[in-house]
């Protein structure tokens, strides 16, 4: 139970996510938070009479012990820590769109300003790994960035999509920190510094990670869904109050007036008791300690109460209903014939087994492509509904398929089109019974849909062979490959390979692609797709299966690599573009300077009509200027948008590699860019190394 011990309302809107404590004199505790309006403030209730002398900070008109910082942009991440240890203090750290400040907020400084060509949709601060200083890492367009205190570049990689939300948690129990992202494409990837160690996929955008204990971390979902894990297994999820991290039991609820804009916590009272700090998004802040367990029962708002008593008032309903159904059951099997028992209360045979089968369904002119799930039960018994729970294939994550009466039968098939390559649990409630059935028995089980699921085994066609491919070898038998075939792909039952080699040729059900996969008898395995991401995920599933530690393969994607030369000089083209918007930009700064002085001369000397032309100059090029800041955002975004596919093509070429090739190839691939040698960059990605 948590008791409140403070409130405050301050007259600043906070944007959601922007909320940041930190002890920025190296003692007092200050509450910083983002406005919507470009701005940071900075609650200090401690010191009420510290006064700024530069420009960029200045006090709030509104509260005495509110102070203002100017960032003349949208803020997108902001938090605060400890930088440089050597100077006892925190740093407040602010991202936007294209640049990082780090703020010393009590000398009224910069520790470093640098420009992100990537963006900062979050940040993080510690230490990673065995990177000895601590690191603001910032999550923007597809691509990770550590800074130190200098503002030097100590941590870069690239990630699957775009970052929502960053975490340090010591995810393996080294003693060291890895580093979490969730990112735009529903999934959870683990860092140990540059290296994937482990991903999670969830079911909607990751808006918030956050680490509790040990290798357990928080996170919550962009449709409400908050949960726990443990290492990659996931203890709980629920859809938001305050809950134990063990059970997901609701322990604490408050309201407010406006929506919750962030969570922190902080001694912020200074009595030695750290405070949960809730900040809405109106600016109002409370303050919560943990009540004591005599307090507990006292402490408990009334709505709470009889919420409590409406729950168990409803669960003992339910269970009354139950006990009413089982008693009418047994009642009627004692008192009836069995048929007529049957026929009213839907009594199954206890030898009633359910039957799950899984195949592809090429689709019809009606229907698409897709894959279909089988239910039958083993008699005359109909089926009168079906609820599938699953992960990331249906909307709100439950199906429920209820016949009509006219169609009922002890058999029914339903369509499944997953979105992604990944495995997911179907969990199923089957209700069974009879016709005229007023009750129905529920079967539960749980049937896995294979990754590769959407994929339909077919006749290789030369004509459409794909160009793409990628070449590894690994020291397996043909009869295990088959094996990794068979749990991932759904093949007909009466597929039989026995040796290599073989090839198999699947087509897409999603875009009528074809795969290809040849097993030699050396134990080499092509797999030609046009698809690099395709590629790279049966690479991952084939290194998962044999427990392969490193892979290095030879690959080559023409139709990708052509559409990425493209956008590389695209990128460079938007670059040239923005250095000589910037250029011009400073350079009418400069003429409007010069202009205002000779008018203001103009005014002061009675020159009214030269004061006039200088003025209306002022305005035309005021016009240019805006133009001109339109021009280079559509500039900018345009950079991103190219920029983020550069990351992704990283990031799919180190995909296609298992453990340190696969690091190799990223770091290699970021210094071709560096030093802009892009036949270095295309060598890398098809053999994974610089030399020919």
């Amino acid at each position: 139970m948590l008791l409140p011990v403070f409130t405050l309302k301050l007259r600043h809107k906070i944007s959601p996510r922007m909320v940041a404590i930190g002890r920025y004199d190296g003692t007092h505790p200050c509450l910083a938070a983002a406005t919507q309006a470009g701005k940071v403030f900075i609650h200090n209730p401690h010191t009420r009479s510290q006064h700024f002398s530069a420009s960029r900070v200045y006090q709030s008109p509104l509260e005495s012990d509110v102070s203002l910082l100017n960032i003349n942009q949208a803020v997108s991440c902001l938090t605060a820590g400890v930088l440089n240890p050597a100077l006892g203090c925190d740093a407040l750290l602010v991202g936007t769109q294209t640049n990082l400040l780090a703020y010393d907020v009590y000398n009224n400084s910069d520790f470093f300003y640098r420009e992100v060509a990537d963006g900062a949709n979050a940040i993080v601060l510690g230490t990673l790994g065995d990177i000895s200083s601590p690191l603001a890492i910032i999550g923007g367009n597809c691509a990770l960035q550590g800074f130190d205190h200098e503002g030097k570049d100590l941590f870069w990689t690239v990630t699957g999509d775009n970052v929502h939300s960053l975490a340090l948690c010591d995810f393996d129990g080294d003693g060291k920190k890895e580093l979490l992202v969730g990112s735009e494409d529903f999934d959870i990837r683990v860092f140990k510094e540059d290296e994937i160690v482990a991903e999670m996929t969830e079911t909607e955008i990751i808006t918030s990670l956050c680490p509790v204990y040990g290798s357990r971390f928080g996170y919550a979902l962009a449709n409400g869904t908050v949960g726990v894990y443990d290492k990659t297994a996931r203890y709980w999820r629920i859809k938001v109050d305050a809950r134990s991290d063990r059970t997901g039991e609701v322990i604490f609820k408050d309201n407010f007036s406006s929506a919750i804009a962030g969570v922190v916590e902080g001694d912020y009272r200074m009595d030695g008791h750290v405070q949960l700090i809730c900040c809405s998004v109106d600016g109002e802040i409370r303050g919560y300690l943990p009540g004591s367990a005599e307090m507990r029962g006292n402490l408990m708002d009334t709505s709470v109460e009889q919420e409590l008593i409406r729950e168990l008032s409803q669960k003992k309903q339910n269970l009354l209903l139950e006990l009413r159904n089982y008693e009418e059951n047994a009642k009627a099997e004692w008192s009836s014939p069995l048929n007529e028992a049957d026929g009213q209360w839907g009594i199954i045979p206890a030898n009633t087994k359910l039957h799950t089968a899984l195949s592809v369904n090429l689709g019809s002119e009606t229907r698409a492509a897709h894959t279909e799930l089988c239910i039958s039960t083993s008699n005359d018994t109909i089926i009168r509904a079906v609820m599938i729970f699953a992960e990331g294939i249906f909307l709100g994550e439950s199906h429920v398929v209820h016949p009509s009466i006219h169609s009922l039968s002890s058999s029914i098939c339903i369509p499944i089109t997953p979105p992604k390559d990944v495995p997911v649990d179907l969990h199923l409630k089957t209700f069974v019974g009879y016709r005229s059935s007023t009750q129905f028995h529920v079967f539960e089980l749980t049937r896995q849909l294979p990754r590769f699921s959407m994929y339909a085994l077919t006749s290789p066609d030369s004509a459409s062979q794909p160009l793409g491919y990628v070449n590894f070898t690994i020291a397996e038998r043909a009869q295990r490959v088959f094996v990794w075939l068979n749990q991932n792909f759904l093949l007909p039952e009466d597929t039989d390979i026995q040796n290599a080699p073989f090839q198999v040729c699947f087509t897409s059900l999603r875009n009528g692609s074809q795969l290809y996969i040849k097993v030699k008898l050396s134990g080499e395995i092509t797999v030609k797709t046009d698809d690099i991401e395709l590629a790279g995920d049966i690479i991952q599933s084939v290194a998962s299966f044999f427990a392969i530690e490193d892979l290095q393969v030879e690959a080559d994607f023409p139709v990708y690599f052509e559409e990425l030369r493209k956008v590389l000089v695209k990128v460079d083209e938007y670059h040239s573009v923005h250095q000589k918007l910037s250029a011009d930009m400073a350079d009418n700064s400069n003429l409007i300077r010069s202009l205002l002085v000779r008018a203001e001369d103009a005014r002061l000397m009675r020159d009214m009509k030269t004061m006039k032309n200088r003025y209306m100059e002022l305005y035309d090029l005021n016009k240019d200027l805006l133009n001109g800041y339109k021009i280079r955002c559509n500039n900018h975004t345009e950079l991103l948008g190219n920029l983020k596919a550069v990351n992704q093509a990283i990031q799919r070429a180190g995909h296609l590699r298992v453990g340190k090739p696969k690091n190799q190839v990223i770091t290699a691939c970021r210094d071709a860019i560096r030093s802009n040698n892009i036949n270095t960059l295309f060598r890398i990605m098809r053999v994974g190394t610089t030399s020919s």
